[in-house]
């Protein structure tokens, strides 16, 4: 069971106990990510968590702030995504003093030198060059361009080599000074960790951290009537299909149903796409599916890696599986081993005391409510094969769907087109 504490100036402070390990696992978990930039500002959330490992007034270099932490053993890390970002450390259980005065040191006293800004714009570019290099993941940045188009949540987390190369010191302390705010923080921690001497420790150390507003967010687009198509051509061996569908947001009432959906069609190598597209029809090597639950929408994606010969086959044999689950119920067997899928991964993940402070830390973050594992696995059970139905039917349809595309083909399309439908 966790315990949490809301300090005045509203950071909350998050703990775990967990007597049998040896270990403590911290992070600070903000809430500000990609969505909350402008377009001028793209890329300002990553670009503020690389600087954060720059150096301190305390701690000048990086060599410093990694060997604060790495010298002890510890894991240090940071994290930035449409919604959240996350500065982290994992440690012995004696040495959570110093990684708590590491990390918070990293999060309120960056420097920000001036010369280290120029570097890291460098290095970023070259980080957003590698991901429009790897046509897997430039199909996932186009299919989410697709679904929210000219929208936050349909740029790279990472912005443009335009918006990195524009951004200036000023505008990112000052993006900062409006979304690091102590209002916005959870402060969690699973291990071997006494709750009360973390706050004790918080209120020394974070109580100055002056409060602010609420920031606020752009809703997402419904976006286009599709079906929504694009193709890019790179010379590739694979072709890369990324599909997806609007999904449901992060406090829907169907988010259970849509995990197990997700389960039964692309998760591990019992699901159907895995066994169908993969050992059935030997499509692919490599295939699988992704629930994302955002605070007002979310995704339900697929990719497969295929021979650019067999493309067509492919999207037909996948759109087939979505069709299916669409016009058919699930078998009772197939519904009850989903059940059981996720209940065992997430006995395995929990045995992580990373994943117990998220788990908790994450859920009071971004809501829409609390629960405990064996509460989580009771709305799974409670699930029918008709529920499964129904949400696949209304989330599989055609005008919902955006297919991106890359490989050795030509840029208009027309040999897909004919492809995508039901």
């Amino acid at each position: 069971m966790h315990k949490m504490t809301t300090l005045d100036n509203g950071l909350r402070v998050l703990t775990v106990r967990l007597p049998h390990v040896q270990s403590v696992s911290l992070a600070f978990f903000l809430d500000v990510g990609s969505r909350y930039e402008s377009a001028p500002l793209a890329g300002a959330s990553h670009f503020i968590e690389h600087m954060a490992f720059k150096g301190t007034q305390r701690r000048p270099t990086p060599l410093d702030i990694a060997e604060a932490v790495e010298g002890k053993g510890g894991i240090l890390g940071a994290s930035t995504g449409l919604e959240t970002t996350l500065y982290w450390a994992k440690v012995a259980s004696d040495h959570l003093p110093e990684a708590l005065d590491v990390v918070s040191d990293m999060l309120l006293h960056a420097r920000f030198k001036a010369s280290d800004v120029e570097k890291e714009r460098a290095i970023i570019s070259e980080e957003i060059s590698s991901t429009l290099d790897a046509p897997d993941g430039l199909s996932q940045l186009l299919v989410n361009q697709l679904q929210w188009p000219k929208h936050p949540l349909g740029r790279d987390v990472a912005g443009t080599r335009q918006s990195v190369a524009a951004l200036s010191r000023g505008e990112l302390l000052g993006f900062m000074a409006d979304h690091y705010r102590p209002g916005r923080v959870i402060l969690g921690l699973a291990g071997g960790v006494e709750h009360d001497q973390i706050v004790t420790w918080a209120q020394s150390n974070m109580a100055e951290w002056e409060p602010g507003s609420p920031a606020d967010w752009e809703p997402a687009p419904a976006g286009p009537p599709g079906p929504m198509l694009e193709v890019k051509f790179r010379e590739t061996e694979q072709a890369h299909l990324s599909f997806s569908f609007a999904g449901l947001s992060r406090g829907h009432p169907d988010r259970f149903v849509l995990q197990l959906l997700n389960v039964i069609l692309g998760e591990g190598m019992q699901s159907r796409l895995f066994q169908q597209v993969r050992e059935e029809l030997g499509l692919a090597y490599s295939i699988g599916s992704f629930v994302s639950n955002l605070q007002d929408t979310g995704a339900v994606g697929f990719y497969a890696g295929v021979g650019p010969d067999r493309a067509e086959e492919a999207i037909r044999a996948i759109l087939n599986e979505l069709d299916q689950l669409r016009q058919e119920p699930i078998p009772e067997s197939e519904l009850v081993k989903a059940v059981e899928f996720v209940r065992g991964r997430m006995a395995l993940s929990m045995e992580d005391s990373f994943t117990v402070a998220a788990w908790y830390a994450e859920q009071r973050l971004l809501g829409p409510e609390v629960l405990e594992p064996p509460e989580v696995v009771s709305r799974f059970e409670a699930v029918q094969a008709t529920d499964i139905q129904r949400l696949a039917g209304a989330i599989f349809q055609m005008e919902k769907l955006n297919l991106a595309i890359v490989g050795p083909f030509s840029q208009n399309g027309d040999r897909f087109r004919r492809a995508i439908r039901f």
